[in-house]
């Protein structure tokens, strides 16, 4: 069976994307082959892997990726996770672009379960939408 490629764009590639990329290899790897990208790259942030950590998935070894590595590089579907990513990002040519406008939990100031509390709720958010994928 061939895998369906998807590439996950969100502004620094250090959250949501990174979170959607660990969440959708986890539950439908076996159905698409992922990646992730931003148009102004980061780090990834330690909530967003200690929350995928809280659910059995392993992100700790990934890295923030530019959108440029992917250029020229076909994709059944790109995935848009944030309204600053849609608008930046790149044609991919016979690409499917889907998009949905989720929470930045990175920006949510506060405590640590505060910080935390926003990574969950994206987390699942995230694993909800990615599940209606086909």
């Amino acid at each position: 069976m061939n895998r369906k490629r998807v590439l996950i764009l969100c502004t620094a590639n250090s959250a949501r994307s990174q979170m959607a990329e660990g969440l959708l290899r986890h539950d439908a790897g076996e159905r698409f082959e992922v990646y992730s990208a931003g148009h102004k790259p980061a780090r990834v942030r330690p909530e967003a892997i200690a929350v995928l950590r809280e659910i059995g998935i392993d992100i700790s070894g990934h890295r923030s990726k530019s959108v440029e590595e992917f250029a020229g590089r076909h994709f059944d579907a790109v995935l848009t996770v944030c309204d600053s990513a849609r608008e930046a990002c790149p044609v991919f040519p016979g690409a499917r672009v889907i998009h949905r406008d989720f929470e930045d939990p990175a920006a949510v100031q506060g405590s640590e379960e505060e910080r935390l509390a926003a990574f969950r709720r994206v987390r699942d958010d995230l694993r909800d939408w990615l599940r209606e994928l086909d």
